[in-house]
This record gives structure tokens, sequence and C-alpha cells, in this order.
């Protein structure tokens, strides 16, 4: 089966807050295993990052009902590209811990140190993706 890594930016709709945060966190975590879906979800200042990890056909299937949840609005794609492995295969949905992110990371690739995927390009997420996963800030068992 082919491997596809898809990123996304959206802003959360005015009324999500903690509580339905942690209600896609769970969804995730029960949803995600059935289909081969791994992956990681950022949240920070009303906007959402998410990498997304598996089958081309479950990842697309998944990005579509994204695209269409009211909870989010602003859907973009930041970047999709085939995979000879995954870089999240420990979490069903793992969440970046933005309470224990220095913001000299963010600086590092944006012009503040604000999370803003919708103003810098797909790779630069990614590489900031890739830091928060280095630097360990993942809340959530893994698998």
């Amino acid at each position: 089966m082919m491997l596809v890594r898809l990123m996304y930016a959206s802003r959360a709709a005015a009324d999500v807050g903690q509580d339905e945060l942690v209600a896609i966190l769970r969804q995730s975590k029960q949803n995600n295993p059935a289909v081969g879906i791994t992956g990681l979800l950022c949240f920070s200042g009303g906007v959402f990052i998410q990498a997304l990890e598996g089958g081309r056909a479950a990842v697309s299937h998944l990005y579509n009902r994204i695209a269409a949840d009211k909870r989010h609005t602003d859907v973009v794609l930041l970047s999709y590209e085939e995979i000879g492995e995954r870089r999240f295969a420990g979490w069903s949905m793992g969440q970046v811990n933005m309470g224990r992110l220095n913001p000299a990371l963010l600086l590092k690739y944006s012009a503040t140190a604000v999370l803003d995927p919708h103003s810098v390009s797909g790779k630069i997420s990614m590489s900031l993706f890739d830091e928060l996963v280095a630097t360990a800030s993942i809340m959530g068992e893994r698998g």
C-alpha cells in the first residue's frame, strides 16, 4: 500500500474550545487505528495544524471529512506527499503540547512567535513540526 503524508492548517470555529479539542482527539484515537492513520495535532491561538499519515485513500477520505467539518474554517492544504515511511508511527493522534513550546522555535520559522501556518510555506510548517517532535513536547499515549 502506498503511504502518504498530508498536512493542513485551519482556524477553529468561534465556539471551539478545550472541550471540543478533547473530543476531536478522542475521536481520532478511536477511529484512526482501524484505518491505519497516524499523526499529530497542534492547536494554538485558534489555529490547527495537523499531519496525517497512512494509505492514500484513508488519508484523502479523512481530509475531506475535516474540510467539511463545521468546527474548522479556512482549511488549507499545506503539503501532500508520497512517503517511504511514517514519521509519526507512534501516535494514533498525538497532541503537541504548546504550553511547553519555546517561543524561539516559532521565531526561527516566522516573523512573530505566533503559530501562523496560513502565512508561511508548507515546507516551513513541516520543519516546525519535525522540531516539535524532536523536542518531545507530545502529549497523549503512544499507540
